[in-house]
């Protein structure tokens, strides 16, 4: 059997393979409701053949959102708009889907990176971002404001119900956000963390605030459903957070009931110098995963099948997740299969699909 298609259990939720869907920002929501885009886009991601599929960052509050157009789950009227959208991709699909929370932090108020991904103003439908300490992302920006402990508060109860509302919608698994330089990573990294409160100075007080919203968030999701963390294991500079910080907020998220950790990078500064080859990411999630037991998932230029297999046997991660691959190909899945060997459920819409060469293809096809 191959490793890759081999199954596997995060916490109590059963997966029939080891291929993720990574979340992937689509920048087409309308005061954070997901849209007929999200239908599609979903929907056609859900009939991959993944073992896993995990929605965008989701904004736990108004400005939490990475720009406007981002998708959020901090109002009644975000809710429902999801749950229209699930309901489409439930009633042909049986994939389980897990939502991925998030507040941007400095990195919020933005244009879509189509429109070229700066920093807007309050008039342009901007609005002033947050952060752990008053330091812009980008030189010559705005300062953020400075979180106090009432905003503190406030935002990691936006956590929490969030988390609440995901369990409503009838998700099977939930993942947060601390990667890529948005608010949870800002406190983490001492390149973005200049506090001097018990949430700054120190690897234990810069891990505290991320180390409450997780707890909070664990608290308030159903007890049979994982909850996972996203991280930059690096920020890939001199100076930043590094992979042994990573080991060792791993290991405290795995006490409080983390069911994995998504390895990932970067994101923090504009000055980071990231090492770009096929899976220059996998040894971040391999180290965590010897050094902390945790379950971990690998990212980061993973194209081709032999390559995602090689990681899962070699025990390098457990899962491997992909973003961009996936769009250009959403039937990664079927042709990996095929490549290794291996059989793989299909709607049935779709059973005739099978080139004459892969006639036994899928699983669930008549005899």
């Amino acid at each position: 059997m191959s490793a890759l298609f081999s199954p596997f259990s995060l916490g109590g939720l059963a997966l029939q393979n080891r291929i993720v869907v990574a979340p992937m920002c689509q920048y087409s929501a309308k005061d954070g409701q997901a849209a007929h885009w999200h239908t599609i886009h979903l929907g056609h991601l859900a009939l991959s053949g993944a073992g896993l599929l995990i929605t965008e960052a989701t904004a736990v509050t108004p400005e939490g959102r990475i720009s406007p157009q981002d998708l959020g789950l901090y109002s009644d009227d975000c809710q429902a708009a999801l749950a229209r959208v699930l309901r489409a991709v439930r009633a042909y699909s049986p994939i389980p889907l897990c939502i991925q929370l998030a507040h941007a932090g400095r990195k919020a108020s933005t244009s879509a990176p189509w429109s070229g991904g700066r920093t807007l103003a309050p008039a342009e439908g901007g609005w002033r971002p947050l952060a752990p300490s008053a330091l812009p992302f980008t030189p010559g920006d705005p300062a953020p404001l400075e979180l106090d402990r009432a905003g503190l508060a406030r935002i990691r109860e936006a956590f929490a119900q969030a988390a609440r509302r995901a369990g409503e919608l009838g998700f099977d698994c939930l993942e947060l956000h601390n990667a890529h330089g948005y608010l949870l990573h800002e406190f983490l990294s001492p390149l973005s963390n200049r506090r001097t409160d018990e949430y700054g100075g120190t690897l234990a007080n810069r891990m505290r605030f991320p180390l409450e919203v997780f707890a909070a968030v664990r608290e308030a999701t159903p007890a049979a459903h994982p909850v996972g963390v996203r991280i930059s294991a690096t920020d890939w500079l001199e100076g930043g957070w590094d992979i042994e910080d990573s080991i060792v907020y791993a290991r405290e998220l795995k006490k409080l009931g983390c069911a994995y950790i998504h390895a990932s990078g970067g994101g923090t500064s504009l000055e980071q110098k990231i090492p770009l080859a096929p899976g220059y990411q996998v040894p971040l999630a391999e180290r965590i995963r010897r050094e902390t037991g945790a379950p971990t998932i690998a990212v980061g230029l993973i194209t081709r099948p032999a390559q995602a297999e090689e990681i899962v046997a070699s025990g390098q991660a457990d899962l491997v997740a992909l973003a961009r691959a996936m769009l250009y190909d959403p039937r990664w899945p079927w042709h990996a299969a095929a490549e290794l060997g291996e059989r793989i459920d299909a709607p049935q819409q779709y059973l005739r699909a099978a080139p004459h060469e892969h006639k036994h293809l899928f699983r669930n096809a008549a005899p």
